[in-house]
């Protein structure tokens, strides 16, 4: 098998799945509990968290579990909304952000806030003069996704970090870091975040948690009531065996981030390079290779639907996507490559293939083989 779908969710590794299984059913206490059991847990949890503070250079204190990254963005934006609501209730992202984000900026829309919708060029980037113009005095939050979930094209958060307190220095920054963390460097101190979201299972953790950062003394407000977990900031009992393997996950991730970026990248460019010299009428679609993020391409194969050829590469055991995971069920077309000012017939082909460190170049190779003789045959019959 060929897996290649890696930004819609990605296999557990070993040492997460020994960590997860040893919690479920051997160390299982309740971390709120006061016996040796529930306290084993709570130090798990708390060594979790010190791998992530130390990841993204924030304070322990500033680190809340969640269900996943769309927990964490509704928490981030509905959060903000109702805890700044008297200082404005004007907020800024973009046309390409992940569902997670989208739904709830359209859903505060309905409710009378007003939302900015930032263009991006035909690359997936901001324009940050665009930004800065956006921004004003009842500005309460920028929303912007660090790495596409499509395309794997990379916003400049730092610059954009820098733009937003300049221009105001009460509007509150969210970054959407799903297909970011544990893959790219995050200062959240030298880029000006004050509120990032990410989700195990996208760096070979278990699914089902995920982690809110959010700057000390902020107001935003809790999006989960109850028995006052979390210094009362989400409720509900701890996902014990869930936060300790994000905790290994992340630890791994950090430890091998250049490394597995130099790889994954060898991964990518083998399969690019190959689809773009061997087939015809193809066309990446996003940034440059050295420019995007080494664990996504999406591709476009003209003439052809990505569904047929995903299930056609499937019938080979090679899995890839169509686009989001979230959105890939859905008979429309990509919003992001629609956003970058593709014509609906490119869209229609676009094929998103995503890695992690378990990836080989000797996978694309085969996967290019593969795509040498579906396409032209696919097209054939397409006519």
């Amino acid at each position: 098998m060929i897996y290649f779908d890696n930004a819609a969710t990605t296999r557990a590794s070993e040492q997460v799945a020994e960590k997860v299984t040893e919690m479920l059913c051997h160390n299982f206490g309740n971390p709120a509990s006061v016996n040796k059991l529930g306290l084993q847990v709570e130090k798990e949890i708390k060594k979790t968290t010190e791998i992530l503070s130390r990841g993204i250079h924030c304070k322990i204190n500033e680190i809340y579990y969640t269900s996943g990254g769309t927990e964490g963005d509704n928490w981030a934006i509905f959060g903000t909304a109702e805890g700044y609501q008297r200082q404005g209730k004007h907020l800024i992202t973009t046309k390409i952000e992940h569902p997670a984000v989208k739904k709830p900026m359209e859903t505060l829309e309905q409710k009378g806030y007003d939302i900015t919708w930032l263009s991006v060029d035909k690359k997936g980037k901001i324009d940050l003069e665009e930004l800065k113009q956006s921004i004003r005095k009842d500005t309460i939050l920028v929303s912007i996704i660090l790495i596409n979930n499509e395309t794997g094209v990379i916003q400049d958060v730092e610059k954009i970090g820098k733009i937003i307190k300049q221009q105001n220095e009460n509007t509150l920054f969210h970054v959407d870091a799903v297909q970011a963390f544990g893959k790219y460097a995050i200062d959240v101190e030298k880029m000006n975040i004050d509120l990032l979201t990410m989700s195990a299972h996208k760096i070979n953790g278990p699914k089902g948690v995920g982690m809110l950062y959010k700057r000390q003394g902020l107001k935003v407000k809790p999006y989960i009531l109850g028995g006052g977990q979390q210094q009362g900031q989400r409720s509900g009992t701890e996902n014990g065996a869930g936060v300790a393997g994000l905790g290994v996950a992340a630890d791994i991730c950090f430890q091998n981030m250049k490394k597995n970026q130099q790889t994954i990248f060898d991964v990518k460019r083998t399969l690019a390079e190959g689809i773009l010299n061997g087939i015809a009428d193809v066309q990446i679609n996003g940034d440059t290779l050295e420019q995007s993020s080494p664990y996504v391409l999406n591709v476009t194969f003209k003439g052809l639907r990505s569904e047929v050829l995903l299930h056609a590469l499937e019938s080979k055991d090679i899995f890839v996507s169509a686009g989001s995971a979230c959105d890939s069920k859905k008979k429309v077309g990509s919003p992001v490559l629609t956003a970058m000012g593709l014509p609906f017939n490119e869209i229609e082909g676009a094929v998103r293939f995503s890695f992690c460190q378990y990836n080989t170049v000797e996978e694309a190779q085969e996967c290019v083989k593969q795509l040498k003789e579906i396409v032209p045959f696919l097209r054939k019959y397409n006519r």
